[in-house]
């Protein structure tokens, strides 16, 4: 089955992320509360041979002290960068999963609708690294453009002088799956960063992957067996 490609090979880097992801509670039972809290925050939890950078103090979920190279170097900082990490990790779980459905669906909606087909010969979505971008209408592009400025304004408008404000919080919940209570939410929001993070390494593995084996990950062989 064509589609078990992009699960698969999201699911063999999820051992990649145990350096940046925290465990899914908050609390340890106290049979586990064996290191000192002046150990534990002298060391960073993600790399115990580095200390712990001074900015990442647990205030945000996911935090297991990974900074390597010291770029947040103040809660201010710090705020930018979780800002950042948020919305690139929102939008690689959208391509995540809309990459290998263009690869997939591309040729048949496209002669369905009389369209012109976007995948390559091998099925490969366009990417810088694989080419093809000359292929998508402008429209689209304004429009990505135009929507992405639109949520930037509303995060900056939601921010500002809002001491309350947490990164990534556009109160946007249409379906009314976020929890009313606090543990529930932080929850909710150690999964997002989590699935986020894990998603930032598929994309990037895919578009690796199509640039060097110039194959589509719906057809790649050392991601899917055939149950043909």
């Amino acid at each position: 089955m064509k589609f078990t490609a992009p699960l698969v090979s999201i699911a063999a880097m999820a051992a990649s992320t145990s350096a940046f992801t925290a465990p899914t509670t908050k609390t340890m039972p106290s049979t586990q509360l064996k290191i000192s809290d002046k150990a534990i925050a002298d060391k960073s939890q993600s790399l115990p041979w580095l200390d712990r950078p001074e900015a990442l103090d647990g205030t945000y979920q996911g935090d297991v002290g990974f900074d390597p190279f010291g770029f947040a170097k103040n809660k201010e900082d710090l705020r930018l960068y979780r800002e950042a990490e948020i919305k690139h990790a929102r939008l690689a779980m959208l391509a995540a999963v809309g990459w290998p459905i263009s690869e997939l669906l591309d040729r048949t909606l496209a002669n369905a609708f009389g369209w012109q087909t976007i995948v390559d010969a091998t099925d490969r979505a366009p990417s810088v690294l694989n080419g093809g971008l000359g292929k998508i209408s402008p429209v689209y592009w304004a429009g990505v453009i135009t929507i992405a400025a639109a949520i930037d304004l509303i995060q900056l408008q939601k921010s500002r002088n809002n001491p309350t404000y947490t990164p990534g919080n556009l109160n946007f919940d249409p379906l009314g799956l976020y929890p009313d209570d606090k543990e529930g939410q932080d929850q909710m929001k150690l999964a997002e960063i989590k699935n986020g993070r894990l998603a930032m390494l598929a994309i990037t593995a895919f578009a690796l992957q199509e640039a060097v084996t110039h194959m589509g990950v719906i057809d790649n062989p050392f991601f899917i067996h055939s149950l043909n």
